[in-house]
């Protein structure tokens, strides 16, 4: 808050910034929180005002034989896509941060370029190399393709981590006669856990949230619940796709609250003193 020793113009701007801030906030989540309300309307349609409170959506959702399967097929892969875009870019943050060469901002961008180009252009990418392959319509392919998507997660949040890694603590353990992998495991893993098990989080909320990728390389038997969702905004527009939604955005919440827990447990563990 601004005190009375401030310039008018200051305090003016103070405001403003905030008052901006807030208004493009709404403008952000609004239509976000539009849904939420039709996932309990009485109603058959998506429409305001609504028709009473129901669940019957809901109940739609989870005794559909199709809706779970899609559910079903998401939560397959996005654990998958997750521990494998988590030990690959683990291992990637961590050898980029040790080793210097040349192209080594090269190859960074070659790692995060999935968080840069086009979605769909990732999609095409993946059709066109996994078909020929006979692998495309696969739970392999699919899985191959989400953890692409969520590598350059892993790799950011990992390597930030890195950044306040003292060396010092390895070359200790290592001259007390540990192997490498026992001082991985003892000493690097723990310290850097908060930037892994973030990047993990974003990973998964990726390949959670997926649909384009999905439409290019998998098949019938591979639906997973987003690309439900698409499906049924084109063929069938029920409320449950706003039950479906609903329990995204929760999802969601869930896993913003749990990385901002994350930070502030990393910020306290650099903060406490040492010894």
């Amino acid at each position: 808050m601004p005190s009375h020793h401030t310039l008018p113009e200051e305090r003016l701007w103070f405001y403003l910034h905030r008052l901006l801030s807030g208004l493009t906030l709404l403008f952000l989540v609004l239509p976000v929180l539009v849904i939420i309300p039709l996932s309990f309307n009485g109603s058959a349609f998506l429409v305001y005002p609504l028709n009473g409170f129901s669940l019957r959506w809901y109940q739609e959702f989870f005794s559909s034989a199709e809706w779970m399967r899609a559910l079903q097929n998401s939560l397959i892969v996005a654990p998958l896509a997750t521990v494998l875009a988590m030990t690959l870019g683990t291992l990637a943050a961590i050898g980029l941060t040790r080793a210097e060469f040349p192209g080594k901002g090269l190859l960074m961008a070659v790692l995060i370029s999935p968080m840069v180009v086009p979605v769909v252009i990732v999609g095409v990418a993946g059709y066109l190399f996994f078909a020929p392959l006979g692998m495309d319509n696969s739970y392999l392919t699919l899985v191959l393709m989400h953890a692409a998507l969520g590598v350059p997660f892993v790799v950011i949040t990992v390597s930030a981590t890195l950044q306040g890694f003292n060396r010092n603590l390895v070359r200790a353990a290592a001259s007390l006669g540990a192997s490498p992998l026992r001082v991985f495991f003892k000493v690097t893993l723990p310290l850097i856990a908060p930037g892994v098990i973030s990047g993990a989080l974003f990973a998964f909320g990726t390949s959670f949230d997926e649909v384009v990728v999905t439409l290019f390389v998998a098949g019938p038997g591979q639906t997973t619940l987003p690309r439900a969702m698409f499906s049924g905004i084109r063929e069938n527009l029920s409320p449950a796709i706003a039950a479906a939604a609903t329990l995204l955005i929760g999802f969601s919440v869930l896993m913003l609250l749990t990385l901002e827990w994350l930070r502030g447990r990393s910020e306290r563990l650099r903060s406490r003193p040492a010894g």
